[in-house]
């Protein structure tokens, strides 16, 4: 851990999977799905994980939960202030303890409720599973839920079909937040939302992140979301982590020429002040046969012979952390410059 306040360090994560062919199944390579990711979330804090389709964000938060089994690195969760643990080597029987702490918001509002249950027992399942057999003091736990998402304790006995998609994620947010756990793992959970909607989970994220001091690690592609939400950034393409910083300094000072041309892609309020954006041709690098170098390279418009030969490593910069061999030359545009240009 970097400090007392580090909630979360994540270490060399690596999770690849294995391409099978033939009638006898046989590996002939691997999917380098997370490649050599490494970061941290302090306590209250929030992280967003950004990128592409495909660049590897979903699998990410997958591994910190240990819904997949990570190939290599640590997953170093802090447990209580004396106590951290390495949730990527952790015996499945030593998990369950340990999901009281990390839960996960899920994209889909309503294909991550049962349509089966009533919101009492959907709220209510993480306490009878974690041994709170009273159904008197489940239904007084799942009021004072509904309480905190802002839904009327009236609405404990419908079903989810009768709820809006607004609704729907405050149900899936309260579930979340049955055991009290410290850090939430949030996989796009406003990209299925209509976007005013999206600013009302978002706010509500934001005022229980304050009064619960939670840690979010926040998956997105919307970059207008992330600003709003975020402490830090981190982006990520294909499959390795590219620059991390700021929020402030991500959006207003990038030092990656792939987060550049992601920013150019913001939409600004004002028409007339509209950043030129960057559009990057070519396709996304396949994880599973990546180009040598830095995998960005053939879609860079600045990039040099280092750049298809060298891999380039995190090191930081004015900051920020960053993997570009030209990260000290380049004076990238930002959404803030962009927009008074």
């Amino acid at each position: 851990m970097t400090s007392p306040q580090t909630i979360l360090s994540v270490e060399g994560l690596k999770k690849y999977f294995p391409i099978r062919r033939g009638l006898l199944r046989k590996v002939v390579g691997e999917v380098k799905a997370v490649d050599d990711v490494s970061f941290t979330i302090d306590r209250g804090e929030t992280l967003s994980l950004v990128g592409e389709s495909g660049c590897g964000k979903t699998t990410t938060s997958r591994c910190i939960l240990r819904a997949v089994h990570p190939t290599a690195g640590a997953i170093r969760f802090r447990t209580d202030p004396t106590r951290n643990v390495d949730v990527a080597v952790l015996p499945r029987a030593e998990l369950r303890p340990l999901r009281r702490q990390i839960q996960m918001i899920f994209q889909d509002p309503y294909s991550s409720l049962n349509p089966r249950m009533t919101i009492a027992d959907i709220i209510g399942e993480p306490l009878l599973v974690n041994g709170v057999s009273s159904l008197a003091a489940r239904r007084t736990r799942v009021g004072e839920l509904l309480d905190l998402v802002q839904l009327p304790r009236a609405y404990m006995n419908r079903f989810p079909h009768a709820f809006s998609g607004g609704q729907r994620q405050r149900i899936g947010i309260a579930r979340a937040l049955a055991l009290n756990p410290t850090l939430i793992v949030a996989d796009e959970p406003v990209s299925a939302l209509d976007v005013s909607v999206q600013a009302q989970i978002i706010n509500l994220m934001l005022d229980l992140q304050e009064r619960l001091g939670l840690s979010y690690l926040f998956v997105a592609h919307d970059l207008s979301v992330v600003k709003h939400v975020s402490h830090r950034v981190a982006v990520m393409y294909v499959g390795r982590i590219v620059e991390v910083a700021s929020t402030a300094t991500i959006f207003h000072r990038p030092k990656h020429p792939y987060t550049e041309a992601l920013l150019s892609a913001v939409p600004t309020p004002d028409p007339r002040r509209r950043a030129k954006r960057i559009v990057l041709e070519g396709e996304v690098a396949d994880p599973a046969n990546a180009p040598p170098g830095c995998a960005f390279h053939p879609r860079c418009r600045y990039a040099i012979e280092r750049c298809r030969q060298e891999l380039p490593r995190l090191a930081t910069v004015d900051g920020s952390l960053v993997a570009c061999h030209r990260s000290t030359e380049l004076g990238l545009t930002g959404v803030a410059s962009a927009a008074h240009a």
